[in-house]
């Protein structure tokens, strides 16, 4: 029976009523009843690797000879459909839900047998396609929920994070050459320490996105086993044996990214601990960012009464009542990323201890933080490299600041010992004189050597030469 707005749909619990133009049938709208918590949706990229998912498992359940030929090809035209984003409107179902996302799963089950099944000529509910029969043939939603989120994970990272981390990495060592020949004074516990190149202090940020290319690579490394395979608690119970091994070397022909059949398949749905790995990965890319983006707003700081060693870009009015004033508000907004993905870390952990028995029961909320945290860190990394690094000068203070730094007086230890180096250190501070005013009185060093010893320049690099002096 169909109205103008709504159509009878069926499921194991019997008729309810869905909207007359759903592509989902009974027991999503059952769930979407269920769960009217949050306006949290399952993102793009994790309806795509369900998709891809349905669709791999389609080609592997013909090739096997277990699902009509007709049938699977009006599925995985369905499934590609949904991959490709078409039907994003009929994935309409809460984070918050079922623990192990069969509601999810359900949805995408009956979003692509209905559509199959217009495709072979029927209706909407009519079940020429069956979702479960069908669609979900060898298929659990406890070993495609979390398959779907390792997939999901996989790709945002390959496809967004990775790049973006490296046009920053790019960008960081850019500057770190061009700034090489500045000499600065370096700090240490947030007091004035020995001379630095200020391309070496770049060179450390770019180190640090290099770094973050490496845990992002590991994280696709904890994620690249799967749990697709298992079925309903690992068994793999209604599933051909070869399912699994075939399915996902289908999935990593089309996307690109390496996927294969966990070797323990009840530690794979009982646990979340690939996930868990992954999101501390990104947790530790996400402090390297607030580190490097803190500095470079430090080092920017003023311009009069800062440090004002480096400008930045500036890319918007900084007040609404001082003219003038320009803020440091793109390293502000990676800072709240790191923040935020350090919280969805921490959400992450408490899901992965979520697991009882035979199956974890909070997948949904592991896989929005999880991809949540892709998603962010790639989009700032990418604004923080185009809209920041790229644009920033250095300045002439960090250069006119090294002659009068206290902590030249470093370099005079290996030859009149470290006791008479601080003394020196502190009438400098006293007087307001520099280390080389106090050294040319109080030491019987000549010019020529004073010129030697208190040379920034040599500072910056070992001295192998040296005796004596430690830091």
């Amino acid at each position: 029976m169909t109205t103008h707005n709504t159509r009878i749909e069926r499921d194991s619990m019997g008729e309810m009523q869905v909207p007359a133009d759903a592509l989902y049938g009974a027991s999503t709208m059952r769930a979407v009843l269920n769960f009217p918590i949050s306006d949290l949706r399952f993102p793009r990229q994790f309806i795509r690797a369900l998709g891809l998912i349905k669709l791999a498992a389609a080609r592997t359940n013909m090739d096997l000879g277990v699902l009509d030929f007709a049938v699977g090809e009006a599925i995985v035209q369905a499934a590609q459909e949904v991959a490709d984003g078409k039907h994003d409107a009929h994935f309409v179902l809460d984070i918050f839900q079922t623990g192990s996302g069969t509601s999810t799963n359900t949805n995408a089950n009956e979003v692509i047998a209905n559509r199959a099944s217009q495709i072979m000529g029927g209706d909407l509910g009519s079940r020429l396609v069956h979702p479960n029969d069908n669609v979900n043939l060898g298929q659990s939603s406890n070993d495609v929920i979390p398959t779907a989120i390792h997939l999901a994970a996989l790709l945002g990272i390959q496809e967004d994070l990775i790049p973006a981390l490296e046009l920053l990495r790019g960008a960081l060592q850019e500057k770190a050459d061009d700034f090489w020949p500045i000499i600065k004074t370096g700090r240490t516990h947030l007091q004035d320490a020995t001379p630095v190149r200020l391309g070496q202090e770049f060179s450390g940020y770019a180190g640090q996105a290099a770094y973050s290319v490496a845990r992002a690579r590991r994280a696709q490394d904890a994620l690249a086993e799967v749990a697709l395979g298992g079925t309903a608690v690992g068994t793999g119970v209604n599933t051909h044996p070869e399912f699994s091994e075939r399915t996902c070397a289908r999935l990593g022909e089309m996307t690109g990214v390496s996927i294969r059949e966990t070797s323990n398949h009840f530690q794979a749905q009982s646990a979340l601990d690939g996930i868990v790995e992954a999101s501390g990965q990104l947790k530790t890319v996400a402090i390297s960012l607030h580190k490097i983006a803190n500095d470079i707003r430090f080092l920017g700081c003023g311009p009069r009464a800062g440090l004002g060693e480096i400008n930045v870009p500036e890319v918007q009015p900084g007040s609404s009542i001082m003219p003038g004033k320009v803020n440091p508000v793109i390293s502000e907004s990676v800072i709240q990323v790191a923040a935020h993905v350090v919280g969805n870390d921490a959400a992450v952990a408490l899901a992965g201890a979520g697991g009882y028995f035979e199956l974890n029961t909070m997948m949904p909320l592991a896989a929005y933080n999880l991809l949540q945290s892709v998603s962010l860190l790639a989009a700032s990394a990418r604004n923080f490299a185009d809209q920041c690094v790229v644009g920033i000068t250095a300045t002439g203070t960090g250069p006119a600041m090294v002659e009068k730094g206290l902590m030249l007086g470093t370099a005079l230890a290996p030859s009149i010992g470290y006791d008479a180096a601080a003394g020196i250190a502190k009438k400098a501070a006293e007087t307001g004189q520099t280390i080389r005013d106090i050294a040319r009185t109080d030491t019987s060093l000549s010019e020529a050597e004073l010129d030697a010893l208190l040379n920034p320049a040599e500072m910056t690099k070992p001295s192998l030469e040296v005796r004596g002096g430690g830091g």
